[in-house]
């Protein structure tokens, strides 16, 4: 197994998260695309890990924290470490050593950036970004929004811990209309379905002229700032959980469990 920078060469496969065989990543449109040309040349760093028949396993991405989610100085984040783990498409990678190997690399490459520090987020019970996982490999708490923590390893003693970027208010509605609000970032495919059904399931025709799709673009700092919101769904100002997506068909269906409640205060 060796660790590689991205190419051009592997770039539709890390557009695709290593999941180009998957019809539901062919559903997130182009975000991912338009916000890899956003981010390249503003400190975007992506490796690969390539095993011993030159398939790639694994990929791991990091950006300054000013391009994050989070608040702080001086550090790196990673947005994301995925180890492919499907039977499909490539096979399963996981358990081989591969995320640990990107984890230190990226360290390494952080390190010799002139960064103080870097970061991650977590989940606290066993998924996808497993916070107890990056807690193995010496990263350490520092804050928690619901079930998503916030955790930090220094490389100096003067490194600054970072913070959540925490949400501010949610999206206003038209009145006697359905408004679905879908925030859309781009760096991250899963997010980008969320954003792409809940456009097609506002534009349904049974809902012709019932409901309104507002889209907001995040990538822009100071929206994300104005609402302290990344990527998110929200139908009126009720949030909608989009881990895992939820389908075209659920979206379609709180939108109608919306409209019979306004239709019966109306």
């Amino acid at each position: 197994m060796k660790i590689v920078d991205l190419n051009e060469l592997h770039l539709p496969m890390y557009l695709a998260c290593l999941e180009e065989w998957s019809d539901e990543i062919k559903e997130a449109g182009n975000h991912k695309e338009v916000w890899y040309h956003r981010m390249k040349n503003r400190g975007l760093r992506v490796k690969l890990a390539v095993d011993d028949q030159g398939v790639v396993g694994g990929m791991i991405q990091c950006v300054p924290i000013e391009y994050s989610f989070a608040e702080g100085k001086d550090l790196y984040v990673i947005q994301c470490i995925w180890v492919h783990g499907h039977t499909q498409g490539r096979g399963n990678f996981q358990g081989k050593g591969m995320g640990t190997a990107l984890l230190q690399a990226a360290e390494e490459d952080a390190k010799s950036l002139g960064a103080k520090g870097i970061a991650a987020w977590g989940i606290i019970f066993p998924a996808w970004m497993r916070a107890s996982w990056f807690k193995k490999h010496g990263y350490r708490k520092v804050d928690r929004v619901g079930i998503q923590t916030l955790l930090w390893k220094p490389f100096t003693s003067d490194a600054i811990p970072p913070k959540w970027i925490r949400q501010k208010e949610k999206p206003p509605f038209e009145p006697n209309k359905v408004t679905v609000t879908a925030f859309c970032n781009g760096w991250c495919p899963a997010m980008n379905v969320v954003f792409e059904r809940a456009k097609r399931a506002a534009a349904d025709p049974q809902f012709a002229g019932k409901v309104v799709f507002k889209p907001i673009d995040t990538f822009d700092r100071q929206e994300f700032l104005r609402w302290g919101i990344s990527d998110g769904l929200f139908i009126n100002q009720k949030e909608v959980r989009i881990g895992p997506p939820p389908t075209l068909d659920m979206i379609r269906k709180l939108i109608r469990s919306r409209l019979r409640r306004l239709d019966r205060l109306l």
